[in-house]
């Protein structure tokens, strides 16, 4: 249609009413219904969410079936987020320029169609490969998620719509594990990328007869291809030197170099956005100080939450001996804390505002990853369920109120750039927690192991037999005993593997509660939006 809705106070377009009425023109049937827009989104949003860690508990049976390094299994993860990541405020300006609903149902389509195919990969390079896509085609629709609530909800609604957009986001992502046990367990690992197929069909299916197009008047006209060169190079050399670092040593001139390169690209594409007659992230935006306290707040919150459930499951399984099902169950006080805290967590922060309740969230997710850092082999479930229910208390307000701190601090014009950098903010912080602390792991139990195995008073091993056991550390794995080892050796071996992992993630879990606690600091500076009035939107 042709009409043209006006926006209301605080930038937010009327709502159209169920009978097809209001914002100045008349709709047929649900057709972009504001509650029924919510619940079409929510299904895609979920698909991309449950994505970010589902595949978590999958990772020591992809490792084990595809015979996978630590490297190959952090870039499965990390190919997934970095591409999410960089794609996400070029898809923000996409859904700003063709319509949101647009590249909404292509990213729906092209999700479900590359989970398919990573679940048909039998090597580590096609799950990688596909999982880059499943990325790029996830943030096409996330970004335009938001766009479509800014654009559906009138200003004395929005916040609670976020609120809902907000706690399913958290919600999904902390079922992940459980979800992910279950079809390991039951099913394959496989199956934990089919089961996107049916959900892409429903929102695909649902989004067709529901959503309504809706784009800004002055939506950009071209498209900053030298941004994103430049953020997508800067980004890649970044994580690229972290993960290959514990193998290069921090010291080599092709981490140093690679870190130098992303420094530069990270420079450059600052000033060129001062001067892009279109530019992908517009600097004005980072005027607000509110704005951009809300992203560095949801960088630092993703790092340490998704870089320390990375290694969660590897202890769980690998050092506990847990199934994969047993494994989300264990993480069960996370999830129900989660989902239990998000909604609540979006009522408080509409009361009282987002500063006071993300300070206090973030200072319970830095006591619950300084607790974590505690663990041993032997600790028991009543203490990592403390500590995992203290997390997820401590996160679901962080991942509502962060939210409402970015898109609502922003002008309606760029509500998709937006979107896109709120997801980014989150998808970058994730690939980099993954990514620094394997890293921080990887180093610790490269210096760890020799000491303990010396302790251990085990046989000297060759330098190739060595190098295949500081891999299987750095998982949690004790190598099978050679045929004919006496059980002490073997036991013994088993005890220097485990100490060593553990030695690790503990470093790993002190480095994030030490970021949890910046993080609050950061929180001091965040405040509501004003969500300043926008153009008039075209429907």
């Amino acid at each position: 249609m042709s009409t043209q809705t006006s926006t209301v106070a605080h930038g937010a377009p009327e709502p159209a009413s169920p009978e097809g009425g209001g914002g100045g023109g008349t709709r047929a049937g649900l057709r972009g219904h504001p509650w029924l827009t919510l619940v079409t989104v929510a299904f895609g949003v979920t698909m991309v969410a449950l994505d970010g860690t589902i595949v978590a508990i999958a990772n020591p049976a992809i490792q084990k079936d595809l015979g996978a390094s630590l490297s190959d299994v952090q870039w499965i993860t990390n190919g997934y987020l970095l591409a999410l990541a960089v794609s996400l405020i070029t898809a923000g300006k996409l859904g700003d320029r063709f319509g949101h609903r647009q590249t909404f149902l292509l990213g729906v389509v092209g999700f479900a169609a590359a989970s398919a195919a990573i679940g048909l990969s039998g090597s580590v390079a096609l799950v990688v490969a596909f999982r880059v896509l499943q990325g790029i085609f996830g943030a096409l629709l996330m970004p335009a998620a938001l766009g479509l609530l800014r654009a559906s909800f009138p200003a004395e609604r929005l916040n609670a719509a976020i609120g809902i957009w907000g706690a399913v986001i958290g919600a999904s992502t902390a079922a992940g594990p459980i979800v992910g046990g279950l079809l390991v367990e039951h099913v394959s690992w496989e199956s934990v990328f089919f089961i996107n197929v049916p959900v892409g069909v429903l929102t695909l299916v649902t989004g067709i007869f529901l959503l309504l197009d809706r784009r800004a008047e002055n939506a950009p006209r071209s498209f900053d291809l030298p941004g994103i060169v430049l953020l997508s190079g800067a980004m890649f050399c970044l994580v690229w030197a972290i993960i290959k670092a514990p193998e290069w040593h921090w010291g080599d001139i092709k981490t140093l170099g690679f870190l130098a390169v992303s420094l530069v690209a990270f420079v450059a594409f600052g000033f060129w956005e001062t001067k892009a007659k279109e530019p992908l992230l517009p600097m004005s935006m980072f005027r607000s100080v509110p704005l951009t306290a809300g992203t560095v707040l949801m960088v630092l919150m993703a790092f340490g939450f998704m870089g320390g459930l990375f290694f969660v499951t590897f202890y769980l399984q690998n050092v506990n001996g847990l199934s994969p099902v047993d494994s989300g169950l264990r993480l069960l006080p996370l999830t129900a804390m989660m989902i239990v805290a998000s909604p609540l967590a979006g009522s408080v922060i509409t009361k009282v505002g987002p500063r006071i309740p993300l300070v206090v969230a973030m200072v319970l997710a830095a006591v619950a990853m300084f607790g974590l850092s505690t663990l041993d082999t032997d600790s028991g479930m009543a203490i990592t369920s403390l500590w995992f229910g203290v997390l997820g208390l401590g996160l679901a307000p962080v991942m509502v109120g962060a939210t409402e701190v970015i898109v609502g601090n922003a002008p309606l014009r760029h509500a998709g750039v937006a979107g896109g950098l709120q997801q980014a903010a989150m998808q970058v912080g994730g690939s980099l927690g993954t990514a620094v602390l394997g890293a921080v792991m990887a180093s610790r139990v490269g210096s760890e192991l020799p000491h303990k195995w010396a302790e251990a008073k085990l046989p000297k091993l060759p330098e190739q037999k060595e190098a295949a056991l500081k891999k299987a550390a750095e998982v949690g794995m004790a190598p099978p005993a050679p045929k004919g080892t006496p059980p002490r050796m073997a036991e013994a071996i088993e005890h220097v593997v485990h100490d060593s992992f553990i030695s690790g993630m503990g470093l790993a879990f002190v480095c994030a509660g030490i970021v949890s606690v910046l993080a609050a600091g950061v929180a001091v500076f965040t405040s509501r939006g004003a969500n300043d009035a926008g153009p008039s939107v075209h429907v």
